[in-house]
């Protein structure tokens, strides 16, 4: 799949992302202009940002944001609040972060129960849920992969980013022969070479979150179709 892609399709399937605590609003305004000139999925953004993306930019940007970050130990309750502020803010995709401590005691109907509930708030809108891989043991990450199927999500993504450790091919894997076929996967964490984000592609993933795509991928852009 990927070998057959052009740089410009691979970006198509990127979330292009800036959620550094430390975020300045040039760093913001640099990543949707460059997620509008290179056609980007979206811009995965922190939530304090999203009213003014959506005030600057309207419809030119597919706006992202972040639910439960990084760790996900949220009540259910503040979780539904985030959502509904951002929605009203002007985001159309959100990815949460589940309950990671519920998931280590077991407590599976728990998480698969509060992934239903934010995608009933969300409606029509994307729901990604972040897992966060590198806690988890193989029976927890297929635990999880059921969840997110059974509560009606859109995709399961790998990581924040934050944590211990990113993406894998090991995992991408797993989730592919685990998810229902309404579920899309999404890799993030790590992804810092183009070499990444073909083999990610090329796996099936459909979005793949970084904030290195556009720098990666630029150049040769460019150089492909005489000056983008």
């Amino acid at each position: 799949m990927a070998n057959t892609m052009t740089e410009k399709e691979m970006l198509s399937h990127v979330d292009h992302t800036q959620l550094k605590a430390f975020a300045t609003w040039e760093d913001l305004v640099k990543l949707c202009d460059e997620a509008i000139q290179y056609g980007t999925a979206s811009v995965c953004v922190p939530p304090c940002y999203i009213r003014r993306i959506h005030d600057t930019y309207g419809d030119r940007l597919n706006i992202c944001t972040v639910v439960g970050f990084p760790l996900g130990y949220s009540v259910t309750a503040a979780k539904v609040a985030e959502v509904e502020q951002a929605l009203a803010d002007g985001c159309s995709e959100i990815d949460m972060v589940i309950n990671i401590s519920d998931v280590k005691n077991g407590h599976y109907d728990k998480v698969e129960e509060e992934i239903r509930t934010l995608k009933k708030v969300c409606g029509e809108h994307i729901l990604k849920v972040i897992v966060e891989t590198c806690y988890l043991t193989e029976e927890e990450k297929i635990a999880m992969c059921k969840a997110v199927t059974s509560a009606g999500a859109d995709y399961i993504k790998t990581s924040t980013g934050f944590g211990t450790g990113g993406a894998t091919r090991e995992d991408v894997e797993l989730f592919a022969a685990h998810i229902g076929p309404n579920v899309k996967i999404k890799a993030a964490g790590g992804v810092a070479a183009k070499e990444d984000l073909e083999m990610f592609l090329e796996l099936g993933c459909d979005r793949v979150g970084t904030s290195k795509a556009v720098a990666l991928l630029a150049g040769e852009m460019q150089e492909n179709m005489g000056g983008y």
